[in-house]
C-alpha cells in the first residue's frame, strides 16, 4: 500500500514514511493511493481487535510495520468500546468511545500511533518530536500515549482559556518528555502553528518533526476500526447497514467512518453533528469553502473553524453532489445542548458530555422516516466527567469520575504561555 498527497506532489510513500512525516512536503495530507475491498464476509470474528487486524492488514501491506500489526493492535486497543442499546428506543445504540486512559475517543488513535512510532525503523539519529494541536481531548490522549516513550518528545499546543478545566488538567500534568504550550489564540491558531512549523522544519535542525493530530494518517486508520466492528455487529444482528450520528470538529472521526464505508463495510448514512461552528454546513449549502475563526462553545473539542480533514474529504469527493451524498450535517447551539443533556437524563437515564449531546439532539429531530431507516448509532466521544462545570449544574448531581481521570488530579502542572506566532514555537523547539 502506498500513500500520496492530497495536493500536487506525485511522490508515493510507504505507511512508515507517511506516519513519520505526518504531512506531505507540499503541505497536503497523506491518503491511501487506493482503497482495498473488504466485504463483511472477510470478518469471521467481530471483536474489536480481530476486526481491526483484518481491516488494517492491506493498509500495512509491504511495509516494515506489517510484521508488528497484531502486537500494535493488541497494545493500542486494550480497552472496551461497547455498543450499548439506548433505553426505550428501537434499534438505537450508543457507541461508547470513552473507556480509554483519558476518557475520550482520541485514545484509540493516539495509543495506536504511539505503538506504531515505537516500532518505526530508525531514519536518523535526531530526536523525534511529535507536535499536536488540541481543542481539548487530542492533546491529553497523545500525552498519555507517548508519556515516557524513549527517544520521543511531545509538544502539545492548546488555546489558552478555551478548554475545560479538567481537559486543561490532562494537558498540563505530564512533564518528562511532554511539554505543553498554552497559545494565546484559538484552536485554529494552534493547528496553523503546527503546519507552519512543518513548513519551516529546517529551522529546527536538531529535531525530526511529526504530528499526532488527525492530519497524521496513523490517527485515522485505527479510528476506522470501531466503525468496522460496530457496523459488523449491527449487521449481524439486524441484517441492515448501520447509520451513525457523529459529533464533528476537525472531521477526523467521520472521515474514518467514510473510509470504513468505502472499503465495503455495512455503513449507510453518516450524519454529522456540529456545534455553532458552521464552516462545513455552510460549505454543503453554498458550495464555497470559506474557513473562518472558530467560535467558543460548550462542546469545546469541536470548536474548529478550519477543519483540516475537509481536505481529505474534498480529495475523495471532488464533486459537490458526491460530497452531499456522502455526509449530511446539522448545527446545534449551546442552549440546545443544555436542553438535550437535561432531557435525556430524564428520558433515557443517560448523562451526555456536551459533544455527545449534539449527536443525541440530531437523532431526536430526525424525521420519522429517517428514524425508521435505522439501525442508528450515536457516537459518544467523551465521558461527561470531563466537563463537570457544564454538566453537573444541569443534572443537579455529581458525576462519578473514571479512575483514569482521578489519577491525574493531584499531579503537578507544567505549562508555558506563547503568542500565536510560529517564531515562539520554533524558539521552544530549539531549546
Amino acid at each position: 500500500m502506498n500513500y500520496l498527497s492530497t495536493r500536487s506532489d506525485p511522490t508515493l510513500y510507504s505507511l512508515s514514511e507517511a506516519l513519520a512525516r505526518g504531512i506531505a512536503p507540499d503541505g497536503g495530507l497523506l491518503v491511501p493511493k487506493q482503497f482495498p475491498t473488504l466485504g463483511s464476509d472477510r470478518f469471521c470474528d467481530h471483536s474489536l481487535t480481530a476486526a481491526a487486524k483484518v481491516f488494517l492488514k492491506p493498509f500495512f501491506s509491504d511495509d516494515a510495520l506489517a510484521v508488528h500489526l497484531d502486537e500494535i493492535v493488541d497494545e493500542a486497543l486494550n480497552f472496551p468500546v461497547p455498543l450499548v442499546p439506548l433505553k426505550g428506543e428501537h434499534d438505537v445504540s450508543v457507541l461508547e468511545l470513552f473507556h480509554g486512559p483519558t476518557a475520550a475517543f482520541k485514545d484509540v488513535g493516539a495509543r495506536f500511533l504511539a505503538a506504531c512510532f515505537k516500532r518505526l525503523p530508525a531514519v536518523d539519529s535526531r530526536r523525534l518530536t511529535i507536535l499536536v494541536a488540541t481543542s481539548g481531548d487530542t492533546g491529553g490522549a497523545v500525552a498519555a500515549a507517548f508519556y515516557g516513550v524513549p527517544n520521543i518528545d511531545v509538544v502539545v499546543l492548546y488555546p489558552k482559556g478555551l478548554v475545560s478545566p479538567r481537559q486543561e488538567m490532562q494537558l498540563t500534568c505530564w512533564g518528562k518528555n511532554v511539554s505543553t504550550l498554552a497559545v494565546r489564540g484559538t484552536f485554529d491558531d494552534c493547528q496553523r502553528l503546527v503546519k507552519e512549523a512543518f513548513a519551516q522544519a529546517d529551522a529546527v535542525p536538531a529535531r525530526r518533526l511529526s504530528s499526532a493530530n488527525s492530519i497524521n494518517i496513523g490517527r485515522l486508520l485505527p479510528q476506522a476500526c470501531y466503525y468496522v466492528q460496530s457496523s459488523l455487529e449491527t449487521y449481524a444482528r439486524t441484517g441492515k447497514p448501520a447509520n451513525y450520528v457523529v459529533p464533528s470538529g476537525n472531521l477526523g472521526n467521520v472521515l474514518a467512518a467514510v473510509w470504513a464505508r468505502k472499503v465495503g463495510l455495512p455503513i449507510d448514512r453518516l450524519q454529522l453533528a456540529f456545534n455553532a461552528n458552521r464552516t462545513v454546513i455552510d460549505y454543503l449549502e453554498s458550495g464555497e469553502w470559506q474557513p473562518r475563526a472558530s467560535v467558543a462553545t460548550l462542546a469545546s473539542a469541536m470548536d474548529v473553524g478550519n477543519p483540516s480533514n475537509m481536505e481529505r474529504l474534498r480529495h475523495l469527493f471532488p464533486e459537490m453532489a458526491a460530497m452531499k451524498d456522502a455526509i449530511q450535517a446539522v448545527s446545534i447551539d449551546d442552549e440546545t445542548i443544555k436542553g438535550r443533556i437535561v432531557a435525556d437524563l430524564k428520558h433515557y437515564e443517560q448523562i451526555w458530555c456536551p459533544h455527545t449531546a449534539t449527536a443525541a439532539e440530531v437523532y431526536e429531530h430526525l424525521k420519522p422516516a429517517d428514524k425508521d431507516h435505522g439501525p442508528w448509532i450515536l457516537v459518544a466521544t467523551a465521558h461527561p466527567a470531563k466537563f463537570p462545570e457544564i454538566v453537573e449544574p444541569l443534572i443537579g448531581a455529581s458525576i462519578p469520575m473514571p479512575q483514569s481521570l482521578a489519577d491525574l488530579i493531584h499531579r503537578p502542572r507544567s505549562v508555558q504561555d506563547i503568542d500565536a506566532d510560529v517564531s515562539e514555537l520554533l524558539t521552544h523547539l530549539n531549546r
